[in-house]
């Protein structure tokens, strides 16, 4: 079931061209070929349960004949399945009886049957008694939840996960769990623990049952841009030498990282807007498209500014290639939704910022603090009293 030959899981490549058929910006002509590929799919797995939630959605037409075909062999294969499963009870050892129980938890999996997949791989749970065995099938169960979107059990398939590895557990599975864990943040719109997840788990990648590596470096790049400082930014991305390999194959976002950095915003925004096609047409991004385009705005915007104590509306919209009703408007909303710290003299045409002063707020941090350690000092001076 996972991609440990590279490559993706099958079902997730089929959860992406479900997305894309629901999409209103997929050309008609295309989603054609995506039913034809959904359904080759269905067929192939006798995905029954799945086939009959498409026939229900309007997503694919009904094939009474197709149906009880797939049917047929799902009742088959589970008769199979029961006879290895008692046999091994009989005859066999408990690695032979956890294995036949595996083999039907997989069998769940691949025709699509979310609720006796779950209960089957709890079974196979109560059968495994190492920890390796236990977290492969957490990770069965994460791929489950990110097939349907189900975020309550992949959060906490992750919990569990973690809690697993304080009984021991590998680095190979422990890095996999990031790359796991970095993608529910980024689907739930956490982007700065998914960009330090994403970050940590550059040079020990394995997780292509998820996704190609040129995904993983698409998601780090795009994650860590709104999340790190100019510095970090530079260290762990623009000279990452794993980044450095990849990042040329994916179209625009070479560009659109490097001109961010060396402060090229007309060039920035011609990438920017290359890259929005294919962040619109991802399935984990696509709910936050909207939020990440403000976000990135937010950060070029206060990249520039922060440059000047005061700069002409003009300078800045010729500085990103646009008009300047444009900045105008732009900026406008930013302000007033306090992204940005400066304001706009109309008269003059002149952006004055007004920077919040960092070391008063780090000062205002102490005190709040220390305030709050001093109240948990006198609580526990009382207990040691008594």
């Amino acid at each position: 079931m996972e991609g440990q030959d590279g490559t993706q899981q099958a079902h997730l490549v089929l959860a992406h061209k479900l997305f894309l058929l629901s999409h209103p910006d997929v050309q008609d002509i295309e989603k054609v070929r995506l039913r034809d590929e959904v359904l080759t799919s269905v067929k192939a797995d006798d995905m029954a349960p799945l086939y009959e939630t498409l026939v229900a959605d309007s997503v694919l037409e009904l094939d009474q004949g197709v149906l009880d075909s797939m049917r047929a062999k799902i009742e088959e294969e589970l008769k199979k399945l029961e006879e290895k499963i008692a046999d091994a009870e009989e005859n066999l050892g408990e690695s032979e009886v956890r294995e036949a129980h595996l083999a039907k938890s997989l069998f769940f999996i691949q025709v699509g049957d979310k609720e006796k997949a779950l209960e089957q791989l709890k079974l196979t749970e109560s059968k495994t008694v190492a920890v390796g065995q236990k977290m492969d099938l957490v990770f069965y169960t994460l791929q489950l939840g990110f097939f349907y979107m189900d975020f309550d059990l992949i959060s906490k398939s992750i919990d569990k996960a973690k809690n697993l590895f304080e009984e021991g557990g590998d680095w190979e599975r422990k890095n996999r769990l990031k790359v796991y864990e970095g993608l529910y943040y980024m689907s739930t719109r956490n982007f700065k623990k998914a960009a330090n997840l994403f970050l940590d788990s550059i040079s020990t990648f394995t997780t292509y049952e998820l996704f190609p590596y040129d995904t993983f470096i698409f998601y780090t790049v795009l994650t860590s841009i709104i999340s790190l400082d100019r510095v970090s930014l530079k260290q762990k991305v623009v000279d990452a030498p794993e980044i450095l390999t990849v990042i040329g194959k994916i179209p625009y976002l070479s560009e659109f990282l490097n001109s961010l950095y060396d402060c090229q915003y007309k060039s920035f925004f011609t990438a920017f807007a290359g890259l929005t096609e294919q962040i619109k047409l991802d399935r984990y991004l696509h709910p936050h498209f909207r939020y990440y385009m403000r976000e990135v705005r937010t950060v070029v915007y206060s990249q520039f500014l922060e440059s000047y104590k005061s700069v002409t509306i003009e300078a800045m919209a010729k500085a990103f290639g646009v008009t300047v009703e444009f900045i105008d408007l732009e900026l406008s909303r930013f302000i007033a939704a306090g992204k940005l710290h400066c304001k706009i003299d109309k008269v003059a045409g002149v952006l004055e910022t007004n920077r919040p002063d960092a070391k008063n707020a780090l000062y205002q941090a102490t005190i709040k603090q220390g305030d709050f350690l001093l109240n948990r000092i006198q609580k526990l001076s009382r207990v040691i009293d008594l």
